[in-house]
Parts: structure tokens; sequence; C-alpha cells
């Protein structure tokens, strides 16, 4: 027990590198948390989900980040708080601040649910409002 809990605060401070290297757009340091054979899911009916599963960091990158960028004035992550669970699992509660190119300004509500194995993150999946997102998106 000792050792796994030992683990699960080594797998914490790996996706806290991830959101640290994101908060500063450094792009290498995000994918260099990654697993090459990354699991990566969109919430259902986010627009950016409909590629799942994403596999590898190549894929998250071009299906998810680049198109994200392309449609945002803006892209913040706000209020992350990291939750240590067993069994190489994280869960991350935050808040999307955000501006569509459109000018559609929205915060939603968030949780990251990251599976962490061998210092490398190898699952992701995403809880959104995704109401929220399509209707900034699309208005």
């Amino acid at each position: 027990m000792e050792n796994e809990i030992k683990q699960s605060a080594e797998n914490k401070a790996i996706v806290n590198r991830l959101y640290q290297a994101f908060a500063i757009g450094d792009v290498p340091g995000v994918l260099g948390t990654m697993d090459p054979q990354i699991v990566w899911n969109e919430a259902e009916g986010n627009d950016y989900g409909k590629g799942n599963p994403y596999i590898g960091p190549d894929a998250v990158l071009n299906g998810v980040f680049g198109p994200i960028l392309q449609d945002h004035d803006y892209f913040n992550l706000q209020n992350i708080e990291l939750h240590e669970m067993l069994h190489d699992k994280v869960l991350a509660t935050l808040r999307y601040d955000a501006k569509t190119k459109k000018g559609k300004a929205y915060n939603a509500q968030v949780a990251h649910f990251w599976t962490v194995k061998n210092g490398k993150i190898t699952n992701f999946q995403q809880y959104v409002d995704t109401r929220k997102l399509h209707d900034a998106m699309n208005s």
C-alpha cells in the first residue's frame, strides 16, 4: 500500500508537469509527458471528440491542440485541482476559460481523468459541459 501511495504522488506530479507546460505554451513539454501510444478521448458531444480515440502524441497535437488554437483567441485552464487516486489514476478538476475566434467567451466546468504508467501518461478522458462548448463554437 505504501508503494502505491508513493506512486500516486509521482503520477500526480507528472500530470502537474503537463499542466505547467501547457500554461506556458511548452508543446514539447506537454507531449513529453505522454506515452508514445497514449489513448486520448475528448468528451462525447465535444466537437474535438469526433476523432476519438486519438492514439499517440502527434494525433493529440494535430487532432485536439492544433484545432483548439485555431478556433480560439485564448484557451486557459484555471482552478486546477489534482486528486491522487489509486491504480495509476489521477483526477483533475478545473475550468476552461476561453474565447472563440467568433468572439464568444465561455467558462466551463471540467474533469480530466488520467492514467499514468511507468512515468508516462497512457490514457486521458475529458468530461466537460459539452453544451456550453457547442454553443460557444457554433454561435
